[in-house]
């Protein structure tokens, strides 16, 4: 299915969020005989979760069906309040890989809430980041999901003697998604709060810009990722948005549909491995060439958590289990030798060596 020419957004595929939980799961495989368990998937993406799966890793949808002492890892989409408690009881061994951008939303759902303002959150009903979110003050939340539902909303107080109106987001919509309801928002509560900085990530950004600079110049956009991933989704909604009269989203490269001509651009879900996006172009195997269509180049790094340090740390210093880094490896911002490489180290990397490894038998 040779193409005319293939357009690579970038960035694209793995955030600093999805590196950071990959990498800190990969290690909780690698210190525990199986099973790890791992509330909820630890990314959107079936491929990584399915790789996790063939290492003993059991997703599970409710702590209670954790074991006592069972090493656990609550997944980067957050988790309630409730959730993180329970999982911690029970004597389990807990490494939240929550990202640091959904944490931050936590902390200005509760912050506002305390202070007795309405929280707006503008989210999919149901995905796990919104559910989590949510459960932080669940009484002074309302979820929105389209512009109309600003409208509808009747329980609101206003006034000068009301507490106020604060509007926050799930980290992973599009900015279109975001706008419309912003605007109207404002307008019926013109004192409406917001954080100074967008809650909206970074990296959902600039991949959703990357693909608008490229999505007027195709004749088709394949989109990497799974249905479930919501930035994946707004990825398809961004293509069709921005002009391309064609727009696929697969999981992985057979699942392209043989018909594609002309120019092609290919772009991938922050929770898609670079793997696929690479099979996918050598099927394409674009006659003309493969470009990329570069924005931005993204440089943040998410150390691992802090419970996965601390882990590491006694490990080493009571049995020097971990001898694949030199002992007097350091690294400030890991904080233990083990995590040393951390920085430089690739989420992709650290699957195809899981990959390389026999499928886990639990005991």
């Amino acid at each position: 299915m040779p193409v005319d020419r293939v357009l690579l957004a970038e960035p694209r595929g793995f955030c600093a969020g999805v590196e950071k939980a990959i990498k800190a799961l990969a290690w909780m495989v690698r210190v525990f005989e199986p099973p790890v368990y791992c509330y909820h998937e630890i990314v959107h993406n079936r491929h990584v979760v399915d790789g996790f799966r063939a290492q003993g890793v059991v997703f599970v949808d409710d702590v209670a069906d954790v074991p006592e002492g069972a090493p656990l890892m609550l997944s980067a989409h957050g988790s309630a309040p409730e959730v993180v408690a329970a999982a911690r009881a029970g004597g389990r061994v807990v490494v939240d890989a929550v990202c640091p951008l959904v944490t931050k939303v936590h902390h200005e759902l509760k912050v506002r809430a305390t202070k007795g303002y309405t929280v707006l959150y503008v989210g999919h009903q149901g995905h796990e980041e919104a559910v989590g979110t949510m459960a932080v003050a669940p009484g002074a939340v309302r979820l929105l999901e389209r512009v109309e539902d600003v409208d509808a909303l009747d329980d609101v107080p206003s006034g000068p003697d009301a507490p106020g109106v604060a509007l926050l987001a799930q980290t992973t919509l599009s900015h279109d998604e975001w706008a419309g309801i912003v605007d109207r928002a404002r307008a019926r509560f013109p004192e409406l709060w917001m954080p100074n900085r967008s809650d909206l990530c970074f990296a959902t950004t600039n991949r959703q810009a990357a693909l608008k600079a490229l999505a007027g110049q195709a004749d088709a956009v394949v989109v990497i990722g799974s249905e479930n991933s919501s930035n994946t989704v707004a990825l398809e909604h961004v293509a069709r948005t921005f002009g391309c009269p064609r727009v696929v989203r697969v999981n992985d490269a057979s699942e392209l549909p043989d018909d594609l001509t002309g120019t092609v651009g290919v772009t991938a879900g922050a929770s898609a491995p670079e793997a696929l996006v690479e099979a996918v172009v050598a099927r394409l195997a674009p006659t003309g060439g493969t470009f990329e269509a570069a924005v931005t180049v993204e440089e943040e790094y998410f150390p691992p958590p802090p419970e996965l340090r601390e882990l590491l740390r006694g490990l080493e210093a009571a049995l020097g289990l971990l001898d694949a880094v030199p002992t007097g490896a350091t690294d400030g911002a890991a904080g233990t030798p083990a995590l040393a490489d951390d920085r430089s180290s690739a989420a992709a990397d650290v699957l195809a060596r899981l990959a390389d490894l026999p499928a886990a038998t639990s005991a």
